[in-house]
C-alpha cells in the first residue's frame, strides 16, 4: 500500500512540475511570430516530454494545464479553452506514441522526433480549426509559424530527453 501511494504522489509532484515548466517555458522566452500577434517558445518541448515522461494521462494535464496557465496569465484569453485542448493532446499522444514505440525497441530520441511530428500536427491543425471561427480564411496565414513552433518544440525535447532520462524521474517501463 505504501508503494502505491508513494508513486501516486510522485506521480502528482512531477505532473505539477512539468506543469509550472511548461508554463515558465512558454512566458520566458518569446520570439514574435510576423502578422500573428502570436509567439515562438519553448514550451511545446515540455508539452512533449510531459507525455514521455509522465506518460499519456499526467502528461496531458501537465501540457494542457500548463500551457493555459501561460496563455491566461499572458493575457490571450480567447486562446485558453482551445490551448488546454490542443495542448492535452499533444502530451496525450505523445505519451501513447513514446510507449508504443518502446514495443519495438525503437531508440528513445527516434520516438521523441516521432512524438515531436504528431505535436506540429496537432498544434498546426488544432489552432487553424479553432482560429477559422474567428478569423475565416485568414487562419490560414498562422499555419507556417505553427509548424515552425511544432518544430522547435521537437528539436528541444530531442536535446533535453537524454538528460532527463538519466535522471531519477524517468522510469521507462
Amino acid at each position: 500500500m505504501k508503494t502505491s501511494t508513494t508513486a501516486t504522489t510522485k506521480k502528482w509532484v512531477l505532473t505539477a512540475l512539468f506543469t509550472a515548466l511548461v508554463t515558465v517555458a512558454t512566458m520566458i522566452i518569446k520570439i514574435p511570430t510576423v502578422g500573428t500577434g502570436g509567439y515562438i517558445h519553448f514550451g511545446d518541448a515540455f508539452v512533449i516530454l510531459s507525455g514521455i515522461i509522465l506518460g499519456p494521462v499526467y502528461g496531458a494535464l501537465a501540457g494542457g494545464l500548463g500551457s493555459a496557465l501561460s496563455d491566461l496569465i499572458g493575457g490571450y484569453m480567447v486562446y485558453v479553452p482551445a490551448t488546454f485542448v490542443i495542448k492535452a493532446l499533444v502530451g496525450l499522444v505523445s505519451g501513447i506514441v513514446y510507449k508504443k514505440f518502446m514495443v519495438n525497441k525503437t531508440n528513445s530520441a527516434v520516438r521523441c522526433v516521432i512524438c515531436g511530428i504528431f505535436a506540429t500536427i496537432i498544434v498546426a491543425g488544432g489552432y487553424l480549426i479553432y482560429e477559422l471561427f474567428f478569423y475565416g480564411n485568414a487562419a490560414f496565414s498562422s499555419v507556417p509559424q505553427n509548424i515552425i513552433q511544432g518544430l522547435s518544440g521537437l528539436v528541444i525535447s530531442v536535446i533535453l530527453l537524454p538528460a532527463l532520462r538519466k535522471a531519477i524521474i524517468f522510469n521507462e517501463d
